[in-house]
């Protein structure tokens, strides 16, 4: 597996156990606010940063892209 795609699964692992989510619920927001695509393509920056910020940031984002 390519270090992105580590990274994201990872990040996915992270967010889960942050916000109390099982697998399946974390895939659903991550799908609906396109946060895999958002992560790979920021991979550079974010995978230099600690867990707390990555968490923060996808909160930002998925609240940025969030149409409520």
């Amino acid at each position: 597996m390519s270090k992105e795609g580590n990274f994201l699964i990872f990040c996915i692992e992270q967010y889960k156990s942050a916000k109390n989510l099982n697998g399946k619920e974390v895939i659903q927001l991550f799908s609906d606010y396109n946060v895999s695509e958002y992560i790979v393509s920021c991979f550079e920056a974010l995978h230099t940063t600690g867990t707390n910020y990555i968490i923060e940031d996808i909160d930002s984002y998925i609240k940025a892209h969030n149409p409520a």
